[in-house]
């Protein structure tokens, strides 16, 4: 027979998996606001953001220091937790912030392929010979470049956008500072206004439609602020700019085989990621990855192709001087070519900001921002962070804190990080990449100096949201 206290021990262990659980379940983050921990984590997270901020000074790549900071914030969570015997909720933190950032990552990883492999096939330079050709007024390449700029970074990325219109700028404009800066200034801007009413067009704006927090569509309704946005600090510059019309340069480029298909199929993967995500319910990042499979289809096709093209158009090639950029197409190189820098840099900001969050510090922020200050108040001050701190820190800040707003309020601050990087140079990668570009030209005093022109587009941007999309409110 089996005594009393047998029968205790071997029921007692039966249930201990699940009391384990039960223990496991009650127990809840703790806040470390407080604590030695969180402030050596807030230590490393502003360290690395001053080094980040200091890349065009050290030329230490801006991924670096916040990838160590990451892993440094969430070792000491990790061992704080242990330590107390709580491991399973750290790892639960943190694996739910790696999903969100692979997510992420490669979305975005298969619109730079796109972008890259557009650019392989001679496209963006095609477009700078158009228009390089057509011997335009110094004005209207002002209002073309950033017409073009603004209609352009809803589908390629601001960076590439801004950079492509620049090198029209500096063929065109020459030894004219007044009119590479006042440009460059104007691309800058378009090009961060273009991105924020569409769910492609900032990493900002998509990280909101990933969410699932505002529709597809509805990103739309930001259109014609973003039109203000853009349109009133090029107004004020227009009557800057030299009255003059340089001389047409002489520039022939074609683009190579294949070009306009793949423009198709980024279409067609535009498409596919939007279905797949209202339609289906599903992550938008699959119908990315399925239109990735349609451009490596593509690539097969014109590598398989390209002998028998060669053959065909040889003498045409060799008339127009074009026999060397016959090249077969290899969808490994334009995904080689992406901007791995920016990849893990967002990588390092997601877990950095995610650490900060589970440590207490965004529930604090949100309590201040959000319910002292108001939410407008509080979605305009994220804006004008985001002219010194890159937005998407900032932005996923926001979304962590998740606060509890309407539809307008999130469009709102889906506008403000979007634009309020083009308050300062340095605010946005557009700004930085063409103060590399146009060394000495285009300068962050020089910018500077038109700093209350866009601030007024900023505010008249705001204004107009509001009252246009009152309804979402």
């Amino acid at each position: 027979m089996i005594n009393l206290k047998t029968f205790s021990l071997v029921l007692l262990s039966l249930l201990m998996p699940s009391l384990a659980l039960a223990a496991t379940e009650s127990h809840q983050p703790v806040d470390l606001t407080n604590s030695a921990i969180g402030f050596t984590a807030i230590a490393f997270f502003v360290f690395a953001y001053l080094l980040v901020m200091g890349e065009e000074f050290i030329h230490l790549r801006k991924s670096k220091p916040v990838i160590i900071a990451a892993g440094l914030i969430w070792g000491m969570i990790g061992w704080y937790y242990t330590q107390h015997g709580m491991p399973e909720l750290a790892e639960h933190a943190v694996r739910h912030n790696l999903l969100e950032y692979a997510e992420l990552m490669l979305f975005l990883l298969v619109a730079m392929t796109y972008v890259n492999a557009m650019d392989e096939r001679r496209v963006f330079d095609a477009l700078r010979s158009w228009l390089i050709n057509k011997g335009f007024g110094f004005r209207t390449l002002f209002w073309l470049t950033g017409i073009l700029a603004f209609f352009i970074s809803p589908v390629a990325d601001n960076l590439t956008t801004a950079l492509l219109m620049c090198a029209v700028v500096l063929a065109v404009g020459g030894d004219n500072t007044r009119f590479v800066t006042l440009a460059c200034i104007n691309i800058v801007v378009a090009a961060n206004a273009g991105g924020a009413f569409s769910p492609f067009g900032d990493i900002t704006t998509l990280m909101v439609w990933q969410k699932g927090i505002v529709e597809f569509w509805t990103f739309f309704a930001l259109f014609i602020p973003s039109v203000v946005n853009f349109v009133v600090p090029g107004l004020i510059m227009h009557f800057a700019i030299p009255n003059e019309k340089p001389e047409a340069a002489d520039e022939s480029v074609h683009m190579r085989r294949g070009a306009r298909r793949i423009i198709f199929l980024f279409m067609c993967t535009i498409g596919t990621a939007v279905s797949f995500h209202n339609f289906l319910g599903l992550p938008p990042v699959i119908g990315m990855l399925t239109g990735l499979g349609y451009l490596q289809f593509m690539g097969f096709y014109l590598k398989k192709t390209h002998y028998k093209a060669i053959a065909e158009s040889k003498v045409a090639a060799e008339q127009a001087g074009e026999l060397g950029t016959m090249v077969p197409f290899d969808i490994f190189k334009p995904v080689a070519r992406a901007e791995w820098d920016t990849l893990f840099f967002f990588y390092g900001v997601v877990l950095c900001v995610g650490g900060l969050g589970f440590l207490g510090y965004l529930a604090m922020i949100s309590e201040v921002m959000y319910s002292s200050w108001g939410a407008t108040n509080a979605n305009i001050v994220v804006g004008l962070l985001s002219a010194i701190v890159d937005n998407i820190p900032v932005m996923f800040a926001v979304l962590t804190m998740n606060p509890d707003m309407p539809t307008g309020q999130w469009l709102l601050v889906t506008l403000t990080a979007g634009v309020g990087g083009s308050l300062l140079s340095i605010g946005s990668a557009a700004g930085v990449a063409l103060m590399g570009q146009a060394r000495g030209k285009y300068t962050f005093f020089g910018h500077l100096k038109w700093t209350p022109a866009i601030a007024l587009g900023y505010a008249a941007s705001i204004g107009v949201h509001m009252w246009l999309n009152e309804a979402y409110f």
